[in-house]
C-alpha cells in the first residue's frame, strides 16, 4: 500500500472572482492577493501599503491620494470600480490556488498550485486587446502558460490566445518592495494605457 503523506502546508484558493466590466479592453493580472489579515477592503490590491490605486490616482486624477481614504486607511472602492468600468479595465490574478511557503504576501513565497486558465478567462471578452502582468511573478506565469518569453518591464509583445492576437505587457509591481518611485511606475502604466487606447492624453 502506498503511503500518501499530506503536504504540510495548506492550499489557499482565490477569495475573489474576476472583475470584468462590459467591454473590457485591458486585463490586468497580478499574482495572488495577500493574506486576509492585510486587507483594508474586499477587492484587488487590498493592502493599504500597496500603491496600485495610488498609481491609478496619479494617472486618472493627477493626485496619488484621490482614490485613498486616508482617515480610514482604506481605498475608495466605489470610485475605483466606477473608474475601471468607465475605462474598460478588468482585474484578476494569474493563480487561483497557491501555497504560502513562508506565510506572507511576498511573491517569492508563493507556490502556484493551480494557475488561472487564461483561455477561459479571456474567451468572454471580445473587446480585449491586451493583458498586463502587474509584477514579475505574474509575468513569469503568463509567459510560461503561453510558452513565450517575458517582455522587458514597461514593454509588450504580441501573443496568441485561442487564435486571437493580444499584447502582453510586463509592468512594474505596485508593491513598495519594487525599487521604483511611484511617479515612475505611474508613467509606465500611463504609457501602456495610452498605447492601448485606454487614455488619449
Amino acid at each position: 500500500m502506498t503511503d500518501f503523506k499530506a503536504h504540510p502546508l495548506p492550499t489557499e484558493r482565490h477569495p475573489l472572482t474576476p472583475f470584468l466590466p462590459e467591454g473590457t479592453k485591458l486585463l490586468m493580472l497580478g499574482s495572488f492577493p495577500p493574506p486576509l489579515s492585510r486587507w483594508c477592503m474586499h477587492f484587488f490590491y487590498p493592502n493599504y501599503i500597496n500603491d496600485m490605486w495610488r498609481i491609478f490616482g496619479l494617472i486618472f486624477r493627477g493626485d496619488r491620494d484621490a482614490l485613498v481614504d486616508t482617515e480610514k486607511r482604506t481605498f475608495r472602492l466605489a470610485e475605483i470600480k466606477q473608474l475601471l468600468c468607465e475605462r474598460h479595465i478588468g482585474i484578476f490574478d494569474t493563480a487561483t490556488e497557491v501555497r504560502r511557503l513562508e506565510g506572507n504576501a511576498s511573491d517569492k513565497s508563493l507556490e502556484i498550485v493551480r494557475p488561472t486558465d487564461l483561455t477561459a478567462l479571456t474567451s468572454g471578452l471580445p473587446a480585449l486587446t491586451a493583458i498586463a502582468a502587474t509584477g514579475g511573478k505574474a509575468a513569469e506565469e503568463i509567459a510560461a502558460g503561453l510558452n513565450v518569453t517575458v517582455p522587458r518591464t514597461g514593454t509588450a509583445q504580441p501573443v496568441s490566445i485561442s487564435g486571437r492576437q493580444l499584447n502582453f505587457w510586463r509592468m512594474p509591481s505596485s508593491s513598495r518592495a519594487y525599487p521604483m518611485a511611484i511617479e515612475k511606475k505611474a508613467e509606465a502604466y500611463r504609457a501602456m494605457m495610452r498605447a492601448e487606447g485606454i487614455i488619449s492624453e
